[in-house]
């Protein structure tokens, strides 16, 4: 006597098969969606994309959030939020706009502002970060002294070849608050070198951004050593975006 088949109903399939795949396929949309693709005679694509999209969305979504995460703003406000009128002449909002569709990290070009504390650089900078996270763009946003801090500590523990590859990785590399704290020439002189080959290795290859209070001409008081600021600065400044920021505090 031949064994009996087993029929595997229909929408069972389907789920076991979106859970082979990896979809996140939730069994009401197995329920629900046939029932209004037959209702309003939708097309095969059209029930397809909608049974597909909400995960898809979904998806989407948490990867967004997980990049924004990873990349450490220390701002959540973005730029829609961002008060144009707060400092009006230091600001070019179209041009801002325009670094906002992440061109520049396609063209690896870097980006330096530069201007007075107090004007919302770091707020613009990480609101731009944030932007190009939802493109797709991985960020990591650090101060000038978390940065030599770290490269600081792994000079100690001789893990700087991981911190460098670390450092390297991302596109781009926000480095805020530059200059802005007398600490790091002391505590953090040493890590000046590290920091420069970073620049080097992602020189052309992807986009930094640089965000100081500190003028091109004050760089080799800020870092002591002369000739490697003045190395840091021309591969910094090469294919660079230059805002100059205008506006008092």
């Amino acid at each position: 006597m031949k064994p009996m088949k087993t029929t595997i109903p229909l929408r069972d399939r389907c789920s076991s098969r979106c859970a082979t795949l990896g979809i996140p396929l939730e069994g009401a949309s197995l329920d629900e969606l046939p029932s209004k693709a037959e209702k309003e005679s939708l097309s095969h694509l059209h029930f397809f994309d909608l049974l597909l999209g909400t995960q898809a969305d979904a998806r989407r979504e948490r990867a967004v959030a997980r990049r924004i995460r990873e990349a450490r703003f220390a701002d959540s406000r973005t730029l829609e939020g961002f008060n144009w009128q707060f400092h009006p002449k230091a600001f070019d909002r179209v041009q801002i706009e325009e670094l906002a569709t992440g061109d520049f990290i396609r063209r690896r070009n870097n980006l330096i502002m530069v201007g007075w504390s107090g004007i919302g650089k770091s707020r613009i900078i990480q609101a731009l970060g944030q932007r190009v996270c939802v493109q797709g763009y991985r960020v990591l946003n650090r101060t000038s002294a978390e940065l030599l801090s770290d490269l600081t500590a792994s000079l100690a523990d001789k893990t700087l070849p991981a911190r460098l590859r670390y450092y390297v990785r991302p596109d781009p590399l926000i480095i805020d608050e530059f200059g802005f704290d007398r600490i790091e020439r002391t505590e953090c002189a040493q890590a000046a070198h590290p920091l420069y080959k970073i620049v080097a290795l992602r020189n052309q290859k992807r986009s930094t951004a640089l965000v100081t209070n500190v003028a091109f001409d004050k760089w080799g008081e800020y870092l002591v050593d002369g000739p490697l600021a003045k190395a840091l600065l021309d591969r910094l400044v090469e294919r660079a975006i230059i805002l100059k920021i205008e506006g008092k505090t």
